[in-house]
């Protein structure tokens, strides 16, 4: 053996070999993610295309005469949609020629080369130095980001040009080398997207200055010649628009993500919301230029040309949805020294840019300034405060590591199947948990409300049919006791209430109150809870679009009576703020009782103490008797609700692994087996001091 290794024939085979596979799944991982960006792009293409003519491509469909040929009449702004510089009109007047649908066809696709133009340069663009598999597969990542993104989806939809200034700012910054040139493709975006000419202090300051001077020089020759060209238009665009009147809509409306936008929703008008708009943008303006240059000198040119584009978003006096794409490009900066806090910011953008904000945040009015100015604070934040890792630091490639526990012996060899879910020590960051929880439990309601057509009374009929099939099983099985229970509670007036209560009450205090115990005290234990109440309810949301029921309080002639929402008229239900919010007919299985036997259990499991489980497995028992007793539930929903909570659980053992065990006999190590175990009993200790307070071994 040892000469066979000294030759290095089986070593070199079996190098060989590891590389190939590791080849191979990289050009498998990258055609992937190439075949899903162009499925992206096809979904798109098909969204708008298809959409009726009149609410697609708005924006060119402003110009369409009575004869179908596209041709312009009076000012560009007669329509108030079109939101463009004179320049930007200037440069679209040649495609008026041009029949309708030809445009609509070429304009989309030409908008789609455009954002694959914009995703190329994104990853050419990355801050040095890269791993090849990051140079491979940041392309595909960068144009599936991009397609998804609310900017670019507006832009198809729109028919707008706000794609075209950020690929030529890139395109300067990072392609063409003559200075000059560079500032002359600078200029001409700021022509078409004026507070772009923020970009002219970035250069000037980095030392660019010949292509700072291209900048202006090149933004002022393209404005006159439009000036002269239409000076009607250019007097509404430079005057009535920047005087704060806006175009496209209302300056205060939800999609102006500015700071004016802001200071008008927040009630501000007059003098008050001029100055305060001024000053604070300047403020903004300074701030985000100066980082910028900062992070450019570092060697981050991608990250500086981003923090400088936020700047540009809060200082116009209307940043339009589609206009917001430099919020994204901020996604390349890194923050945080420990690797589990590396996600966060990246994460907080990518949701931020791809989701509506109401998915974001709670329909709470407390949150309402928070959610309507969701993009444009992440633009401040960016520009002026997210603490951004300069390539000087040791954290900037080389971040604290997580800890892992010890992978726990299986019954089966190819359990975990996802063996890279490792158990981890310490916490996971709070800020990240809360985004994925309440994203999470956003998409879960519009998928639960989606089982129906979004509406209750789409699937009454199907429900009402899966009700009787439900009764008749029961009634089989001689437990139909739903009639029984809900009336023998409902002639005792303390009991009706308590169940009530009950509920309504404890369905999220007590799952939330457990995973922030566990968040807290037994972090180990809070992934593996997590990750089974997660596969729990996407479970329970196949049964919910599989089989939707009709609880016993929503069957016609049953009799059951709805303790919780009163008697109801089945012609028009009412069960309060949720009738249009919530889908009543997802029934089986039932949530309420999973989520509480999920509870049960995790406390049963976890908790140290005898009386503790006990009390943990009294929450499943009340409420299994509060939903059948309300109404709200048959008997064979619970089963259901077991089933899926059962199936969570064993779906979190079969990809993770056995839950992990702690180390707590280290007292009773001999000298000799101190010696062997020290590398061990260091990392378990480190992680269990820190984040357990009475380990307990599974």
């Amino acid at each position: 053996m040892a000469n066979a290794e000294h030759s290095g024939r089986p070593a070199e085979a079996f190098g060989s070999t590891a590389a190939d596979t590791a080849r191979a799944r990289l050009r498998a991982a990258r055609l992937g993610l190439w075949l899903l960006a162009a499925v992206l792009a096809v979904r798109q293409v098909a969204v708008v295309l298809g959409t009726p003519r009149g609410e697609r491509l708005t924006d060119l469909e402003t110009w369409v005469g009575p004869d179908g040929v596209l041709h312009v009449n009076g000012s560009l702004y007669d329509s108030t949609r079109f939101t463009g510089t004179p320049f930007g009109g200037l440069v679209l007047k040649p495609l008026t020629r041009a029949a309708e649908q030809a445009l609509g066809w070429g304009w989309t696709f030409g908008t789609l080369l455009l954002v694959a133009a914009l995703g190329l340069v994104v990853a050419r663009a990355l801050p040095q130095p890269v791993s090849r598999r990051t140079a491979l597969l940041a392309a595909p990542v960068t144009i599936s980001l991009l397609m998804l993104s609310l900017p670019v989806r507006n832009t198809l939809w729109l028919g707008q040009t706000s794609i075209i200034p950020v690929l030529l700012v890139l395109l300067g910054c990072f392609v063409v080398r003559d200075r000059r040139a560079a500032g002359v493709l600078i200029g001409l975006a700021a022509a078409l997207q004026p507070t772009v000419l923020l970009f002219a202090a970035l250069l000037w300051f980095t030392g660019r200055r010949r292509a700072a001077a291209a900048t202006g020089a090149s933004f002022a020759a393209v404005t006159a010649l439009a000036w002269a060209a239409m000076p009607h238009d250019s007097y509404t665009y430079w005057v009535h628009h920047m005087a704060g009147v806006g175009l496209g809509g209302e300056a205060d409306a939800l999609a102006n993500q500015s700071l004016h936008g802001a200071l008008l929703r927040l009630g501000l008008s007059g003098p008050l919301e001029i100055g305060l708009f001024l000053s604070l943008g300047a403020a903004v303006a300074a701030l985000g230029v100066r980082r910028a240059v900062r992070y450019a000198r570092d060697g981050q040119l991608l990250l500086a040309v981003a923090l400088t584009g936020c700047a540009a978003i809060v200082v116009s006096p209307t940043t339009w949805q589609h206009q917001l794409l430099w919020v994204l490009l901020a996604v390349v900066g890194r923050v945080g020294k420990r690797a589990s806090d590396r996600y966060v910011w990246p994460v907080a953008v990518l949701l931020v840019m791809t989701l509506p904000a109401k998915m974001m945040l709670p329909n709470m009015a407390v949150l309402y300034p928070l959610r309507d100015n969701a993009v444009l604070l992440a633009a401040v934040a960016a520009a002026t405060v997210v603490p951004f890792l300069p390539r000087t630091s040791p954290y900037y490639r080389a971040p604290v590591p997580t800890q892992y526990a010890r992978p726990v012996p299986t019954r089966w060899k190819r359990v975990p199947l996802l063996p890279f879910l490792k158990r981890v020590l310490t916490r996971p960051n709070l800020l990240l948990e809360l985004l994925l929880i309440r994203v999470t439990y956003a998409a879960y309601q519009q998928v639960r409300l989606g089982a129906t057509g979004g509406t209750n009374t789409g699937g009454r009929a199907r429900a009402e049919a899966h009700g009787r099939q439900i009764l008749d099983i029961e009634r089989f099985l001689h437990i139909d006791i739903e009639h029984w229970a809900n009336h023998a509670v409902v002639k005792v007036g303390w009991l009706r209430d308590f169940f009530d209560f009950y509920y309504e009450s404890f369905h999220f205090v007590v799952p939330l109150s457990v995973l922030a115990l566990l968040y807290w005290r037994r972090p180990v234990d809070y992934r593996w809870a997590r990750a089974s109440l997660g596969f729990a309810t996407l479970l329970a949301l196949v049964g919910f679009w599989l089989y939707p029921l009709a609880p016993p309080r929503l069957m016609p002639n049953l009799g059951v009576i709805d303790t919780v929402h009163g008697v109801q008229d089945f012609s028009k239900p009412d069960y309060g703020t949720l009738t249009a919010l919530t889908n009543q007919y997802a029934a089986m299985p039932s949530l309420h009782f999973g989520w509480s036997l999920w509870c049960g259990l995790v406390i049963a499991i976890v908790a140290p103490k005898w009386w503790m489980k006990a009390l943990g497995l009294l929450h499943p028992l009340f409420t299994v008797s509060a939903i059948v007793a309300t109404g709200n539930h048959w008997v064979l929903d619970a089963v259901g609700g077991a089933l899926v909570v059962g199936g969570g659980f064993g779906l979190s053992y079969l990809f993770m692994g056995p839950r992990a065990r702690l180390a707590t006999a280290t007292a009773t190590l001999t000298a000799p087996a101190e010696g062997a175990a020290g590398a061990v009993k260091s990392t378990e200790s480190a992680g269990s001091a820190a984040t357990e307070k009475d380990p307990t071994p599974s």
